[in-house]
């Protein structure tokens, strides 16, 4: 699943803004600068997504001190260090320090969206309501889609999530908590 959560109200326009009628881009949340790292301007990012195609060379992550263009970025337990153009020094990358960063959605119509999750009804395989999705939750082994009711359901029995919908195959007894 994808872990990219909303971010603020916040849109960005995607190309074409200028026109009247073009839809706004959601933009997500995709992770958040801990702390300064080293000497040259680097920082610790914790990223709440698995699409690492957000910390490629030249990537731009917005954020509340303006777009920041990715440098370089490597992984370092389980977090990545992240370089930022024009951040060179220590100072700088200390500015920097409990950003959000966020960026506008990828159109992927095979991955699993926090933010089209939450809120979604959630039904069974058998087409019988369970409630809706309030969250998502990060475990090891799977994230959990945590149910109005406290219900918590493995990622793993979602067999389709279409407009506004999950529809899950959970075993006999998962629901009955």
């Amino acid at each position: 699943m994808t872990g990219e959560e909303p971010a603020s109200p916040a849109t960005r326009r995607g190309p074409g803004a200028a026109e009247p009628e073009a839809e706004p881009v959601p933009v997500l949340e995709v992770g958040r600068i801990t702390k300064p790292h080293g000497l040259r301007g680097e920082v610790v990012v914790d990223l709440v997504t698995d699409r690492l195609e957000r910390l490629e060379r030249g990537a731009v992550l917005l954020s509340d001190a303006g777009d920041l263009v990715v440098d370089a970025a490597r992984p370092h337990q389980h977090r990545w260090i992240v370089a930022f153009a024009g951040r060179t020094t220590r100072e700088q990358a200390d500015e920097l320090r409990g950003l959000v960063l966020r960026a506008e959605a990828v159109d992927d119509a095979e991955g699993m969206w926090v933010h089209e999750m939450v809120g979604a009804e959630v039904v069974t395989a058998g087409g019988a309501s369970v409630g809706r999705c309030v969250g998502i939750l990060a475990n090891p082994a799977a994230d959990l889609l945590e149910l109005d009711g406290g219900q918590l359901v493995p990622a793993v029995f979602v067999v389709d999530h279409t407009g506004g919908r999950i529809t899950i195959d959970p075993p006999d007894g998962l629901l009955d908590l």
